[in-house]
């Protein structure tokens, strides 16, 4: 509400200040044309009894303050969906081909998912273990998961635990393992470890590891660069998604981007045909 507030008292000032521009214009145009003296600089009478004309009819006619705020909102979001355009693609071999970053499913897979997450974010909890069943579903589907710890010390022991997991090739069944667990002490990531018979000494040494921490910290910067606010948020293709999505609707997501492909190649074979 205060920022509303604040651009609206913005957008009047400035609507003040142009149309009592375009008044000084006219009225300095006006003088020149009876007399090839130098035009005064209007007098502060004058000035005030403008910005009052203009402030009386901007408070008579909210609306125009409406539509003004709505062009201001789009303007800055086509702005900020061009700045996360570009830093996607200026970023991509970042997102796609970061060695750190576990990917489960069809590791040559013709469409990707990528998801930021936080292994304590409800909605991941709620949604991420879909991406299971799609894995399951779709043999051409690839998954990279960025972890995304931004919601406190247990979310940071949680990321590289299951990064330090990954190490012994058991990523995917820890990372769903953390997604049900109610904390991160000891004996929690322990029991987690035995259960699917990981070397826990090695996988404690592993998580203190600073390579971990700095895949982390990639993975933060990299989120910043292209929009991310939090968790959970996807991309496909070309197509952010962020906040949750069910399987059904990402699946459908999925699809068209395997569509977009399709003809993109089919495309490319004609052209290379003539």
């Amino acid at each position: 509400m205060k920022l509303l507030i604040i651009k609206r008292s913005f957008i009047i000032n400035l609507a003040i200040m142009m149309l009592f521009g375009i008044f000084q214009i006219q009225a300095q145009s006006t003088k020149m044309v009876k007399t090839s003296a130098k035009t005064p600089a209007i007098s502060k009478s004058e000035k005030e009894a403008i910005e009052n004309i203009v402030r009386d009819y901007l408070l008579k006619n909210p609306a125009i303050i409406r539509e003004a705020l709505i062009a201001l909102q789009d303007q800055e979001e086509k702005e900020r969906q061009q700045s996360m355009a570009n830093n996607m693609k200026e970023l991509k071999s970042e997102i796609y081909l970061d060695a750190d970053s576990p990917v489960v499913g069809n590791a040559n897979g013709d469409v990707t998912i990528v998801v930021f997450f936080d292994y304590f974010c409800g909605y991941c909890r709620k949604t991420l273990p879909e991406l299971k069943t799609m894995l399951a579903n779709d043999a051409s589907l690839r998954v990279i998961y960025k972890e995304l710890p931004i919601m406190g010390p247990q979310s940071q022991v949680a990321a590289r635990a299951a990064l330090a997991a990954e190490r012994q090739g058991k990523y995917a069944e820890f990372h769903h393992a953390l997604l049900e667990a109610e904390g991160t002490d000891d004996a929690i990531i322990k029991g987690i470890s035995d259960k699917l018979g990981l070397d826990y000494q090695t996988l404690k040494k592993d998580m203190d590891e600073t390579k971990l921490n700095e895949s982390i910290e990639r993975n933060l910067r990299l989120a910043t660069a292209i929009g991310v606010n939090g968790t959970p948020a996807y991309l496909v293709g070309d197509q952010f998604i962020p906040g949750a999505i069910d399987a059904v609707a990402l699946t459908k997501v999925v699809a068209a981007e395997r569509a977009k492909l399709a003809e993109a190649k089919n495309l490319k074979v004609k052209a290379e045909t003539k």
